[in-house]
């Protein structure tokens, strides 16, 4: 007797997410499905609530209602620290270096969890980002926009993550390395870490992505493929500008 194959299941799930600060809610019913295959890319416009969803699978803020998923467990609610023990890595817009420190001080810190892991992940890590090999011994201050990014995406990755959330990965920086961060988003998610992120330069974004969320008002608009929603005039009038 032959078993049909089970469908993978999905890295992270969101249902009927409603969450906020205290008992405000700012997500009003948001629905996400992620595999670990995929880069999920969450755009819309300022006040849209995608930071906030972004903190609430993080357990940054409150979940009122609904739950999210991990692997198929229930992880609403739980504090930051054991969600980093069951495997996901954040990386905040803002203060996501420590600037004193040099780069590869700020990526050990990030293998506090696995600490006999450190020389084969910075290994790994400088596979990803080489502008920071040679930079390894410069405090992380003083570093170009750009490559902090990819420090404290680096220290992320540090934990061996199975899923990594991006809070706006190319905020202020220039267009080139823009392009390089998503570059490098795409070769992390090709080594089979699943990201989730938030981008203002949601065309950009789209195009990378292989599923996309857009949000309004705490709730989903469209969800489709990145090429999807870049082709629906929907999106381009109501969310791209165009």
């Amino acid at each position: 007797m032959s078993s049909t194959p089970s469908s993978p299941q999905p890295l992270l799930e969101a249902r009927d997410v409603h969450g906020g600060y205290g008992s405000m809610n700012i997500l009003n019913g948001v629905n996400m499905t992620l595999y670990a295959d995929e880069v999920g890319v969450i755009v819309g416009p300022n006040g849209a609530g995608k930071s906030t969803m972004l903190k609430a699978v993080f357990g940054l803020l409150n979940v009122n209602q609904g739950e999210i998923l991990l692997n198929g467990q229930p992880i609403h609610n739980l504090p930051p620290n054991q969600l980093v023990e069951r495997g996901m890595g954040f990386v905040p817009q803002e203060k996501n270096v420590f600037p004193s420190l040099t780069v590869k001080e700020n990526l050990e810190m990030g293998a506090y969890l696995k600490p006999q892991n450190v020389k084969r992940m910075l290994e790994q890590v400088y596979d990803f980002f080489p502008p920071l090999v040679e930079k390894r011994h410069q405090p992380a201050g003083e570093l170009s926009g750009g490559q902090r990014q990819m420090v404290a995406m680096g220290r992320a990755l540090m934990a061996e993550p199975s899923l990594l959330l991006l809070d706006e990965p190319t905020a202020g920086l220039s267009p080139l390395y823009m392009n390089e961060i998503f570059d490098r988003v795409k070769k992390i998610n090709a080594a089979g870490v699943g990201i989730l992120m938030v981008e203002q330069n949601a065309k950009q974004a789209l195009a990378i992505a292989d599923k996309g969320f857009v949000l309004a008002a705490g709730q989903n608009r469209f969800t489709d493929t990145g090429a999807a929603l870049l082709a629906d005039p929907d999106v381009a009038k109501s969310f791209l500008g165009g």
